[in-house]
């Protein structure tokens, strides 16, 4: 079984987003960017399918800006066997994303695509659920343990109350969640010899998608301050205020 493995480059989850001065978007300039956390938990699940004999190849694939070839090959270092760049300096909105997937996906004819839930950037939580739609896939979404049996895969996910289990048939979609597993560290030799496995680079015309954006941002601005919070002397004066705030009964 071959996996497809898209990732996304993002503003590291460590930074602090800075929105520019006109409220037009994020501040990327100087600005650490590495790959979306739930893309690497989806990296890494491909991975340890790969070890358990499940899958033969995983193929990584990034839509964006020509340094997105970085995170690509840290996919390649976690151990992804090859990787494919489709490059363009244009903002791909999730309904293009999920079209340029389906037709890499056309051509890949992977048994399994697993892609995070979402990406820390938009937080849309969109691509996975559009891509299936767009390839009649079979999806099983939010994902804290996969498990691959035949041409079955069982996706367990969080729910309200306790856990759901769904059975798909391959080919299938997954997205996966915070608690799937714990991505791993690229050692420093994998690092190297991820410098000379194959990555193809590609444009959104060469799969003949249409990545005009639908959408318009108006504004962007940062959330509004928290204000300080009120010491009480005492329990009564504590239910009193929260009786005044409706909190209370």
């Amino acid at each position: 079984m071959k996996i497809l493995v898209p990732v996304k480059r993002v503003v590291d989850y460590n930074v602090k987003p800075r929105v520019k001065a006109d409220g037009t978007g994020v501040d990327l300039a100087n600005v650490k960017m590495s790959m979306n956390p739930f893309d690497e938990i989806a990296v890494e699940e491909a991975i340890r399918l790969k070890e358990k004999g499940v899958a033969t190849e995983v193929v990584a694939v990034s839509i964006g800006v020509a340094k997105a070839q970085e995170t690509l090959r840290t996919a390649l270092a976690m151990g992804a066997d090859r990787a494919i760049l489709i490059q363009t300096d244009d903002e791909v909105e999730p309904l293009g994303v999920a079209k340029l997937l389906a037709k890499v996906q056309e051509e890949e004819q992977a048994g399994l695509i697993i892609l995070g839930k979402q990406a820390i950037d938009d937080d849309s939580n969109q691509t996975g659920q559009m891509l299936a739609a767009l390839l009649n896939l079979p999806q099983g979404t939010f994902a804290s343990k996969v498990e691959v049996e035949g041409d079955k895969v069982s996706v367990t996910r969080e729910v309200d109350g306790g856990l759901g289990t769904v059975k798909l048939s391959t080919p299938a979609i997954v997205t996966t969640d915070l608690r799937l597993n714990e991505p791993r560290y690229a050692s420093l030799p994998n690092i190297m010899k991820a410098k000379s496995k194959p990555l193809a680079t590609k444009t959104p015309a060469d799969f003949g998608v249409d990545i005009a954006p639908r959408l318009e941002t108006v504004s962007v601005a940062e959330p509004a301050k928290r204000s300080a919070g009120v010491k009480v002397a005492d329990v009564d004066e504590l239910v009193a205020k929260l009786k005044s705030m409706g909190v209370a009964a």
